[in-house]
């Protein structure tokens, strides 16, 4: 696949889980996806998504910085939300909040197959500290 079909093939995943199309999440992610080394299938890796934007009614993924090296993506996505309760074992309750996110993915004929995530918790934290 080529930088740019790959690179259109990853905005259309952004594009589906900020509309929460979770109908045609199969047609980015590979029914045996992996998370962070761990096989959750396609059905575990959407019910991981609904449960995000359940506990951060406004969660919007906005793409920083997305580099293509075919069959892998690299990208940075932005946050600025309001995560209810806990998060990421952080009592936010409602506060909103900065962060951004590394996450790397795998793709096979077109869909995702692996994605290694991580999340800027310090900047969190530094939030809170700061009021």
């Amino acid at each position: 696949m080529r930088k740019s079909d790959l690179a259109s093939v990853y905005r259309g995943y952004i594009a589906c889980l900020n509309d929460q199309d979770w109908s045609n999440l199969g047609q980015f992610v590979d029914t045996e996806v992996t998370y962070n080394g761990v096989q959750i299938g396609l059905s575990g890796y959407r019910a991981m998504l609904e449960n995000d934007f359940q506990s951060i009614p406004d969660l919007q993924f906005n793409i920083e910085l997305l580099i293509c090296d075919p069959p892998s993506i690299a990208s940075r996505l932005h946050f600025d939300c309001s995560p209810r309760g806990m998060f990421l074992g952080l009592a936010l309750n409602g506060r909103r909040v900065t962060f951004s996110e590394n996450v790397f993915y795998e793709f096979k004929a077109g869909r995702i197959v692996q994605v290694w995530s991580v999340i800027d918790k310090a900047a969190i934290e530094a939030q809170i500290l700061a009021g």
